[in-house]
């Protein structure tokens, strides 16, 4: 058979019999349009918009502004610690309970402007904490936590994260293919850049935001030593998602391990509470007075 039979075939074929069949008599049963043969898929809706918390403290936008990050909360609790009663004390409450301790702070003294990413139970997604401090224009991004020690007994003390290097090369190049419509990233014109251009641009003014994290944890080193307890080796860098916001320095504290009984004492009191409040406080007040000094 020739292929020009066979194509006649194909297209007069299914005429041909419709065409017999209504000049029998019989009637052909046709779907209706749109109901037996038409998929239909359900699309994921857009993400509804990030909806940003309140700013509290002088009114002034030129003051400094600084996001507390309160971490875990809602269902996600963190991590647990039990007393010898029994009762049990939740990583997201304490976290939350000191955010608002500085947050509280902080305002007393009156010097800077404060947001809290949550200020009460529930639970925020990852990527949106770091994302709330970039749409506010924060100045500085602090995410409180408490840790757990798991099976290890007598472990105890704070700790302070920056991001490490390797993450630090990772974030910018998705965050670059993420945000290469922007026009800015601190300070450095991103907007109209191929792929690589940008990579590059976000990875300077991360550089730049991981330097000015790393003096302001130092700060809080300083003005804890001897106050607070802080683990051997209390400086530390960690690929934390929620620190790869490229023009924010960020830095994430653990405050210490609810599953010891000292650091819980002191994490789940007032005065406790208080006391790490006035350390980050100082160290604040001093990072943001060196930042004004050296711009000067």
């Amino acid at each position: 058979m020739s292929l020009r039979t066979l194509l006649l075939l194909v297209v007069l074929g299914p005429v041909l019999v419709l065409g017999g069949l209504a000049a029998s008599g019989q009637r052909v049963a046709v779907p209706a349009l749109g109901r037996d043969y038409v998929l239909r898929f359900a699309l994921e809706a857009p993400a509804p918009p990030l909806v940003l918390p309140d700013v509290a403290g002088p009114q002034d936008p030129a003051r400094p502004l600084v996001v507390i990050d309160a971490g875990h909360g809602g269902r996600d609790p963190g991590a647990i610690g039990e007393d010898e009663t029994g009762r049990r004390f939740a990583e997201k409450d304490i976290t939350l309970a000191l955010a608002k301790a500085l947050r509280d702070e902080l305002l007393r003294i009156g010097t800077v402007r404060v947001a809290l990413t949550r200020e009460d139970d529930r639970i925020l997604a990852l990527a949106d904490r770091p994302e709330i401090a970039r749409q506010l224009g924060a100045d500085l991004f602090i995410s409180i936590h408490a840790d757990s020690a798991g099976e290890r007994d007598g472990v105890s003390g704070a700790s302070v994260y920056t991001l490490s290097n390797e993450a630090s090369s990772e974030a910018a190049a998705r965050f670059a293919a993420r945000e290469n419509n922007a026009d800015r990233v601190n300070g450095l014109m991103v907007a109209g850049q191929s792929e690589a251009v940008s990579t590059i641009l976000v990875e300077l003014a991360q550089a730049r935001t991981q330097d000015d994290a790393a003096r302001f944890a130092a700060l809080v080193l300083r003005e804890g030593a001897g106050v607070i307890a802080f683990v051997a080796q209390p400086k530390r860098s960690a690929a934390l998602a929620v620190l790869r916001a490229p023009d924010v320095p960020s830095v994430l504290f653990e405050s210490g391990f609810v599953t010891n009984e000292s650091d819980r004492a002191r994490l789940t009191t007032p005065e406790g509470r208080q006391t790490y409040a006035e350390v980050l406080a100082r160290a604040i007040r001093i990072y943001f007075a060196r930042r004004v000094s050296e711009e000067g």
